[in-house]
């Protein structure tokens, strides 16, 4: 069965030298804390973890601008957490196999953990037909055109990254991204009437289902802010 799909792999760049350098259990608890990220930024952003891959993994979402956002804020959210291994990223597009109802075999598959291997240090290369797919937080920077292993022609590629932001800029207050009004996909009032920065549909609706403050708590002198 050929499916559309979109597809990221992640990866943690010298994780091997960390563990030759600092030991196994110190390495564990990078992956652990990594894996960590991982799980909540996908499950919130409607991305699947299709496979774990020692310190990597594999991706897979139906909607390009969901995997987009979602490799976007990894990288905002594991150098935030002060991994002393750096996330390596790439990401592509395309039609694929569905095999055995839960794996993939395709062009696109090999293409993403082609760049993944390529990237930098908190870098995202993706094909460039991912460029209409970033959000107004992020932007598609046009790179020359690739070599790539084990393909006959150079990739047409893009490095995804955050849009530069001045001091006004502020996160939001579920993924920490740094927004400002024009880069926002939503904005609300919090519980004294400050204005709030969204930068998704996801995050809205994770901001709005926060628990609401009991009575004793709204405005109280230990918690005055609780619910904003």
């Amino acid at each position: 069965m050929r499916v559309q799909r979109s597809f990221a792999f992640v990866d943690l760049a010298g994780f091997s030298s960390l563990t030759a350098t600092e030991g196994d259990e110190r390495a564990v608890a990078v992956l652990v804390g990594f894996r960590g990220v991982l799980r909540e930024v996908c499950a919130r952003r409607g991305v699947r973890i299709a496979k774990w891959l020692g310190d990597g993994a594999m991706l897979v979402s139906v909607e390009p601008a969901a995997l987009v956002q979602t490799v976007l804020e990894l990288v905002h959210a594991t150098a935030a957490a002060h991994l002393p291994t750096p996330m390596t990223c790439g990401a592509t597009t395309g039609a694929v196999l569905l095999l055995e109802g839960d794996d993939y075999v395709g062009h696109a598959v090999n293409v993403a953990a082609r760049l993944c291997d390529l990237a930098g240090p908190e870098e995202v290369l993706a094909e460039r037909q991912l460029a209409p797919a970033v959000p107004r937080w992020g932007e598609a920077v046009p790179l020359p055109p690739l070599e790539v292993r084990g393909l006959a022609t150079p990739l047409d590629v893009v490095r995804l990254r955050l849009r530069p932001t001045g001091p006004e800029a502020q996160p939001d207050p579920v993924c920490g991204l740094p927004l400002v009004s024009a880069t926002a996909a939503a904005v609300r009032q919090d519980a004294v009437g400050r204005p709030v920065l969204l930068c998704s549909a996801s995050c809205l609706e994770t901001w709005e289902g926060r628990p609401a403050p009991t009575p004793e708590e709204q405005g109280s002198l230990r918690s005055p802010f609780i619910g904003s």
